[in-house]
């Protein structure tokens, strides 16, 4: 088995996206609501986003391959271009699927209750492209669960702060997933398939995707009036909403040349930054 070619299958550079966003939900229940810190928690928080991730990724892998087969830009992926078989990435999904459910057994009992409908989340978002142009908001709703499954894993209870970061999730995920998919309006008008872009054209599915960034924007400030954050905090909500602002500055109805650079770098940017500097605000008044 070739491990870089199960990296690549998932993706894995992109944990950069959700990392930052479990870290930072960890660090709002031990450092701002004060529960002890526990490094063998930590890593099984970790480990749970990791293993989930891999296995919404491979599966989504999975379940697209025959249209990957089909689409210019998505045919040299690992099962098209015959680098890993259908069966093992669903192997690899199985196994990383069950390493998720295990692992929040050593978490604690709400986790691990609710894991399965976790997991049914991410997976289910790949079939959606089948049925309905809110496919973008499924995926936003996957990588939601980061924030306030990372607080429910040190508190075992839910509170307003994380999910108010988790509605952020969401919002900035899809987002920027409806401004990543204008490259496939074409392929997906054409294989019915269902996106925004698809439904709505590539003009309109720009404003929708900006007015979702405009709410987004709205919440991260929300989140700092209603947690009283330090002055660091709005220095990552101005740098994270200046990303956003520049990922729609850089892109045009008549030119997305450069959404590899909005969706990856721009995204990636935001998300380590933002998480940064809010954890640092838990320690400066």
């Amino acid at each position: 088995m070739n491990i870089k070619s199960y990296f690549s299958l998932v993706k894995f550079s992109h944990t950069i996206f959700a990392l930052p966003f479990a870290a930072l939900g960890f660090s709002l229940a031990v450092w701002y609501d004060n529960y002890d810190f526990q490094w063998e928690l930590l890593l099984c928080v970790l480990l749970c986003m990791v293993f989930c991730r891999s296995a919404a990724m491979g599966f989504n892998r999975y379940a697209d391959y025959k249209f990957d087969k089909k689409n210019a830009r998505t045919a040299n992926r690992e099962i098209p271009a015959g680098v890993i078989s259908p069966k093992s990435a669903l192997l690899f999904v199985i196994i990383t699927s069950i390493l998720f459910i295990a692992t929040t057994w050593f978490i604690n009992r709400l986790c691990f209750y609710l894991s399965p409908i976790a997991l049914f989340v991410v997976l289910f978002y790949s079939y959606t492209k089948r049925f309905t142009s809110l496919c973008h908001i499924v995926l936003g709703i996957g990588q939601a669960l980061v924030p306030i499954g990372a607080y429910l894993a040190v508190t075992g209870e839910f509170a307003i702060t994380p999910i108010i970061f988790s509605f952020i999730v969401l919002g900035w995920m899809a987002g920027f997933d409806i401004l990543y998919a204008l490259q496939d309006e074409d392929f997906d008008r054409s294989e019915s398939l269902h996106s925004i872009p698809e439904h709505f054209g590539r003009e309109k599915a720009m404003k929708i995707s900006t007015i979702i960034h405009v709410i987004t924007a709205l919440l991260v400030i929300y989140a700092g009036v209603y947690a009283e954050f330090s002055w660091l905090y709005w220095i990552a909500a101005l740098l994270f909403i200046g990303c956003l602002i520049f990922q729609h500055a850089i892109l045009s109805p008549n030119d997305i040349s450069r959404v590899n650079i909005a969706f990856s770098t721009t995204n990636g940017i935001a998300s380590v930054i933002f998480a940064i500097l809010t954890i640092a605000s838990f320690f400066i008044s």
